[in-house]
């Protein structure tokens, strides 16, 4: 199990780019051995089988994060009871959490703010389409 801020900063940027959407990066991670990191910029952009890849092998860290990222306050409590108190604060920087920025601003953790960006702005640009209810 590896921790996001275990990773060097070209790869978490390679992350950056898949969130974003950019399929090249995703395919980059994937075929260069980061494929907990190509399932995670997957689930945050909605893919049900990238969250169950996480949950089968061993980054349930990761799928949290994810929903903790999108207003998931029981996805937040997990976090806080099994410790994963940065990817907490991550969540909360993609929440647009000031507090959670400043942290990664103090700590000069920009890549990580890019990050939270990036989710917040997906986030943010998705609207409700009616028309694709599952019902």
């Amino acid at each position: 199990m590896k921790h996001l801020y275990q990773y060097e900063v070209k790869i978490l940027l390679a992350l950056e780019m898949a969130i974003s959407g950019d399929k090249k990066f995703f395919f980059w991670l994937l075929d260069n051995g980061y494929p907990e990191l190509a399932a995670l910029s997957n689930a945050v952009r909605g893919n049900t089988k990238a969250i169950d890849w996480l949950m089968k092998n061993d980054y349930v860290h990761y799928a949290a994060f994810d929903a903790a990222s999108v207003e998931d306050n029981n996805a937040m409590d997990w976090l806080k009871a099994h410790k994963y108190d940065f990817y907490l604060k991550l969540a909360k920087a993609c929440r647009g959490d000031q507090e959670a920025i400043g942290y990664f601003n103090q700590q000069n953790l920009s890549i990580f703010l890019r990050i939270a960006h990036r989710i917040k702005e997906f986030v943010d640009g998705q609207t409700f389409d009616y028309h694709k209810a599952p019902f």
